[in-house]
């Protein structure tokens, strides 16, 4: 008893500071957000950089934001990293109008390369990853409990068995198109060249033969990494070695 007493005004104590706490977070991160958005606004577009980074460190990461740190980096004149960072934002919003014609313009701008996307990939590529596996989820749990359903039923229905094995069915291609989203071309290997003209290369050293000259803003597939090279697969079904620290990936979990 003595124990439940002590514990008890502890956990209220702990409740009470974590409720007090998340507020403040939050305030944090508006304020933050607006004091980038009016560095921004008044053409210090370092320090509004300087602030989103802060923002995307705190891992509470959003469309707008990647968009707005997009635009700053386009008005500082880095092309690699406003379309690193227009990629992330159509990674978390495939549909953000503003954040598609950026991109289409900042590519035409660096003439980045772009990889290819086959068939399913162009389907698929109509809902995020999240959201292809949120309906896994939801579609498989409501397979699963009519299945419960139907065995307890004195008689079986064949509606029921349709309509569980549709289910079942889109589950299935709900799954397929998360694995293919997160293998494909345009999947959590997907990374942006950040450097200028890097040069892609056969072998892991700077005097080996080049293989293709990417532009900033091009995109890679990294397919394997070695000390401070990354091996990727890159426009035109080349394959080459390039830098690591010229290269991000678009995705950051």
């Amino acid at each position: 008893m003595i124990r439940r007493r002590m514990l008890f005004p502890q956990l209220v104590a702990l409740t009470v500071a974590i409720l007090s706490t998340t507020p403040s977070v939050r305030g944090a991160e508006v304020q933050a957000f607006g004091k980038a958005n009016q560095a921004f606004s008044e053409g210090r577009f370092q320090d509004a950089i300087d602030n989103y980074q802060s923002l995307v460190q705190t891992g509470h990461w959003s469309a707008a934001l990647f968009y707005d740190l997009g635009n700053a980096w386009f008005r500082l004149g880095n092309l690699g990293q406003a379309i690193l960072n227009y990629e992330r934002a159509l990674a978390l919003d495939p549909y953000h109008p503003e954040a598609q014609a950026n991109l289409r313009l900042a590519r035409d701008e660096a003439r980045a390369l772009e990889l290819e996307k086959n068939e399913l990939e162009r389907y698929v590529g109509i809902a995020t990853r999240n959201q292809y596996t949120v309906a896994a989820s939801v579609l498989f749990w409501l397979a699963l409990f009519l299945g419960i359903h139907l065995h307890f039923l004195h008689r079986r229905s064949a509606r029921l068995i349709a309509l569980i094995v549709v289910l079942v069915a889109l589950s299935t291609g709900a799954v397929f198109a998360a694995y293919l989203m997160e293998t494909g071309n345009h999947g959590s290997a997907l990374a942006i060249v950040t450097g200028k003209d890097v040069e892609a290369r056969l072998a892991t050293a700077d005097t080996s033969k080049g293989v293709l000259s990417l532009p900033a803003g091009s995109q890679i597939k990294i397919l394997s990494e070695r000390g401070d090279w990354l091996y990727a697969a890159m426009p035109n079904g080349l394959r080459g070695w390039i830098p690591a620290n010229n290269a991000e990936r678009v995705r950051l979990n």
